[in-house]
């Protein structure tokens, strides 16, 4: 990590974009082909399924990148991991079959797992000890309004044009992020990729230290799972499918104004601030969707679910990241992304398949549990506990 005080560095900014670019891209398609598949195939545990392989194949990468990433080049593998996106979308264009693009989805999953972890890995060696909170809430400020733009994004196009042209912008996000990371420089750690050590891939595939803040980050997002599923479902039924794009959006805006604030109280008084009235913040968020009847109050579901999403999983990370040593810090960023995308899988197979049964008011009533068990969680293993209370910046670095 950075031992100058200077966060906003021409390295940090490029990363920033490039994560901001990557997350639209694939977001885009996350909520796409859900939103796709179920209407051609009339069939929400298929639409669901294609978000749920993409994750599990991000999972499955990650153990491997995060012991590797001593190893490699990651500038290269960066550039040949936007290139394999970028064709493995293209490859999606025009096509209906069901395995076909289950493959394609895996592929996709491929790509997300490695480069996520990298750019993360990427970010946190170049943020200031003492801007650890910060420079994870700018970061993560970019991967979220990239995640929840994607949604808004992808359903405006498949409302008024088509899923083929999703794929084009998505495919067209990927190369002008390759093309950006030929300005990356090779940060200090990896600028000579050493021999793979022994016991290598079971040092580095897992932290148990990591463990639990990534834990209650699979709790979060199996909630979020469902909201980028099947809003738009919950839209139709509702006759108000036109302001569903406006919900991710009101979602970004809150992401953009307090992630910022969020990441400042994080590294001057600790996460306890944060957690708590976040999390109650995405309770209100899903309690209003699951009763919303009108527009406005799908708006203030975004408001307060932005709110929840925008602080309380950048706050997971910056505690996973900064409770390991500085060479697990790629192993913590690996499982902290592998558990959200865990945590999506299960939110968008399993809620709907529970949707299909019970409607998709139901879904998200039903995902209050999972805010209430992160809750109980987090009480029981960091409430008590002082020496977390702040980010020991300085700690294991």
């Amino acid at each position: 990590m950075n031992d100058s005080s200077r966060l906003w560095t021409k390295q940090f900014v490029a990363i920033v974009i490039m994560a901001f670019l990557f997350f639209l891209c694939l977001q885009l398609l996350t909520a796409g082909f859900p939103a796709f598949i179920t209407e051609v195939k009339d069939n929400p545990t298929e639409g669901g399924l294609m978000t749920t392989v993409f994750m599990l194949a991000a999972i499955c990468t990650r153990p491997f990148i995060g012991s590797l990433i001593h190893q490699i080049n990651i500038k290269m593998m960066s550039i040949f991991s936007f290139a394999f996106v970028a064709i493995t979308v293209g490859l999606s264009y025009g096509q209906e079959s069901i395995s076909f693009l289950i493959l394609l989805r895996i592929f996709h999953g491929i790509g997300f797992g490695i480069m996520s972890t990298i750019l993360a890995t990427m970010a946190t060696n170049i943020i200031p000890k003492k801007k650890l909170g910060e420079g994870i809430g700018y970061y993560g400020l970019a991967t979220s309004v990239g995640t929840s733009m994607g949604p808004m994004l992808g359903l405006a196009v498949l409302q008024y044009f088509s899923f083929n042209l999703l794929l084009i912008i998505s495919a067209l996000l990927a190369v002008i992020t390759m093309i950006l990371s030929f300005t990356i420089k090779k940060p200090q750690s990896a600028a000579a990729p050493k021999k793979m050590e022994k016991g290598a891939f079971k040092k580095y595939a897992f932290d148990k230290t990591a463990f639990i803040p990534c834990i209650l980050t699979a709790f979060f997002t199996i909630t979020l799972g469902g909201v980028i599923s099947f809003l738009r479902e919950l839209g139709k039924e509702e006759n108000i499918s036109g302001s569903v794009s406006l919900f991710f959006l009101v979602m970004a805006i809150v992401m953009v104004v307090a992630r910022p604030i969020s990441g400042r109280l994080f590294d001057t008084f600790g996460h306890k601030l944060i957690i708590y009235p976040s999390t109650v913040c995405g309770i209100i968020g899903l309690f209003l969707l699951a009763i919303t009847h009108s527009s406005w109050t799908l708006l203030l579901a975004g408001l307060f679910y932005g709110i929840a999403y925008g602080t309380v999983t950048p706050t997971l990370q910056a505690i996973a990241v900064s409770i390991v040593t500085k060479d697990k810090q790629g192993t913590a960023n690996a499982m902290y992304f592998s558990s959200m995308d865990l945590g999506m899988a299960i939110g968008s197979t399993g809620l709907g398949l529970l949707a299909s049964y019970t409607g998709y008011h139901f879904i998200y009533g039903f995902s209050i549990f999972c805010l209430v068990a992160l809750l109980i969680v987090y009480t029981l293993l960091f409430g008590r506990k002082k020496s977390l209370d702040v980010v020991p910046a300085t700690q294991n670095m």
